[in-house]
Formats: structure tokens, C-alpha cells, sequence
């Protein structure tokens, strides 16, 4: 769920008091409404496998083979359903759309069975690095929110030749091991239960148990408005039931406070991301209006984007799955990142 505070709230504390000249869109509820409220219709086709760097890659796709690329990234605890209406739209426009399962979710699988199964954020960037290589991709557009969005918050500022443009929800949400160990005041420290629960062997175990309620749950809680039904979330639910989901989910919450071990082959990546980067290519930066999820505000983030920017607030009911939610203004604001 909502990991975005998880490195502003800490990195970037007190940066929410300056002033910065930063474009706020309200977009219409004309927009974002239509998907509020009611369960996804949209749909794929056959999915695609492909080996890429560590991983066999489960992905939809969909759009002209040639049209310019984009790559969608979902967070936790969703699916690449959470892009079932944006890709259509995307697809129309003349866009080659990639949506693919995150490590750990759907039809993704580690090729070695001893493979560490890592969580690190710096290992889901070089897994989109790896994916744009094995397709032959030289840039894309990047769009994601959650782990999703960190993730291409991540490949922009590690690898700026290959993200043509960015669209990220709630905005930057690149972090350290050492930004998450600064304690924050109770108030705040209480949104992030599930971060405390999973440190615990209780909490592996419960959520291995339980992990559809649970994610049922974290949904309810972070779009409060979204009325979604039960064939939708059964539908993205079964992304869970993967081998690897829980050990994935476990290891980048326990890293991220500090209690578990990375690999070493990703430490000069993470030592980069420490330093909190900043991203210079075109970016805009998206919020629900109703995201029950931690979220930091946009001037605590705006310093963090160098290039052309912009930073919309959709109104209408929204919550933290914006993509799901609010796909036609997600999807106007991947064609607008274009064009930036």
C-alpha cells in the first residue's frame, strides 16, 4: 500500500513549509468519476512470458508494435488489473502498452529456484531495465503508483537515457534504509501498522495465511470512496496466490526498516538512491482527492524534479489505486507526460 511517505515523509521533512511555483490541476469529476464507483470493465488478452535479467516476466500487451512505448507498474497489494481501463485508452491513442507482473505477483517466477527472493527497490528497477532490454526497448514512458510508482521514480533517476517521460502517483518515492529508520510522531507512525506487522514472525505468518482478506482490507482502507466489487478484486487477488508473493512482500517492508539483509550486488545502487537523486526527465505527479493511504503533500516534493513538471489533483472520490479509480485522467496524463 501506500509506501509513498515511507522516504519523503523522511527525507524530505520539513521541505512541505517552502514555497515552490508548481502547476495544481484539479481535474473535472467528469474525468476521474465514470470508474469511481463502479467495478472495472476492461480486460487483456493473452499474457506474454519473456526471460529478463533474473526473472521469467509475465506482461500484457497491447497497442501498435511500433507506436511508442509505455510501461505501467502496479504496487501492493494490487495487480496489472489496476491498468485494465488505462490500457485500452493508451492502445487507442497509438501507444505500445506493457503491463507486467511485479516480482512476485501473477505469472512472474524466478528462473534459478535459489534465487534470493529480494524485495529491494533497487532490484524492481533493474527488472524494468532488464524487461525494456529482453523486449528491445531503448526508452519508454514510465507510469506506476506504490511500488510502482517508486519503481519508476527509480529507473528516472538511475537511468535517465532510457525513461523518456514519467508519471508518478503521489511523486517522489525514492528511499533509504536510513530515511525509514527515523521515527515519526504516533499519529503517523499508526498508518504504517502493516510495515510494524510484517517485522514480526506473527505477521509473516498471518499474512501468508490471510494475504487475500489482508489485501482486501489495505484496498478498503486506502480508497475509502472506491466502491469496487467482489469479481474485481477476486480478479487481482489471484496475483497473490504466486510462490514468491509473501517472501517478496516480507523482505522490502523488513529492509526497508533496516531488519533484513540486501545483496551485495545491489549495493551501489542503493548508496545512489540514499542520496535521494533528482529526476530530471518530464514528470507529472499525480493525487487522488480521497487517498485513505499515507501520502506526502506535493511541495514536499517538488525540489525533487528538475525538468518540465507538472502535478494534478483528481477529484471525484479518488484513492490511492488512481489508475483503477481514475483511468481516462491517468491516461491523459501519461499522453500529457509525452508531450511535456
Amino acid at each position: 500500500m501506500s509506501d509513498e511517505i515511507d522516504h519523503d515523509r523522511r527525507l524530505l521533512l520539513g521541505a512541505a513549509a517552502l514555497s515552490f511555483g508548481m502547476a495544481d490541476f484539479v481535474l473535472s469529476d467528469a474525468i476521474a468519476a465514470p470508474a469511481a464507483n463502479a467495478p472495472v470493465s476492461g480486460t487483456f488478452g493473452p499474457l506474454k512470458q519473456i526471460d529478463a535479467g533474473v526473472l521469467s516476466i509475465g506482461y500484457a500487451e497491447a497497442g501498435p508494435a511500433h507506436g511508442p512505448t509505455v510501461i505501467l507498474l502496479h504496487g501492493w497489494p494490487y495487480d496489472i488489473y489496476s491498468f485494465a481501463d488505462v490500457v485500452p485508452l493508451l492502445a487507442k491513442a497509438g501507444y505500445r502498452v506493457i503491463v507486467p507482473y511485479l516480482r512476485g505477483y501473477g505469472s512472474t517466477r524466478f528462473l534459478a529456484s535459489d534465487a534470493v527472493r529480494n524485495g529491494q527497490p533497487s532490484a524492481l528497477g533493474l527488472d524494468v531495465i532488464a524487461l525494456m532490454d529482453a523486449l528491445k526497448i531503448q526508452k519508454a514512458i514510465l507510469g506506476g503508483f506504490d511500488w510502482g510508482a517508486r519503481t519508476a521514480n527509480i529507473v528516472a533517476a538511475l537511468w535517465p537515457e532510457r525513461c523518456k517521460a514519467m508519471v508518478s502517483v503521489s511523486g517522489y518515492l525514492i528511499g533509504s534504509q536510513a530515511a525509514g529508520g527515523v521515527p515519526l510522531p504516533p499519529k503517523a507512525e499508526l498508518q504504517w501498522w502493516y510495515q510494524f506487522y510484517f517485522a514480526t514472525e506473527r505477521g509473516r505468518a498471518g499474512y501468508e495465511k490471510y494475504r487475500h482478506d489482508f489485501a482486501k482490507l489495505i484496498w478498503q482502507l486506502a480508497s475509502p470512496k472506491w466502491n469496487f466489487d467482489d469479481a474485481t478484486f477476486d480478479r487481482s487477488a489471484t496475483a497473490f496466490d504466486n510462490p514468491d508473493h509473501v517472501a517478496i512482500v516480507i523482505h522490502n517492508y523488513r529492509w526497508r526498516l533496516g531488519l533484513a539483509e540486501g545483496e551485495a550486488k545491489y549495493d551501489a545502487l542503493e548508496k545512489r538512491l540514499a542520496e535521494a537523486p533528482v529526476i530530471g526527465v518530464p514528470t507529472i505527479t499525480m493525487e487522488g482527492d480521497a487517498n485513505g493511504a499515507p501520502h506526502p503533500e506535493p511541495p514536499a516534493y517538488r525540489a525533487k524534479f528538475s525538468g518540465k513538471y507538472e502535478s494534478r489533483v483528481i477529484a471525484g472520490g479518488i484513492g490511492h489505486n488512481l489508475p483503477q479509480e481514475a483511468p481516462a485522467a491517468f491516461a491523459k496524463a501519461i499522453i500529457d507526460a509525452d508531450k511535456l
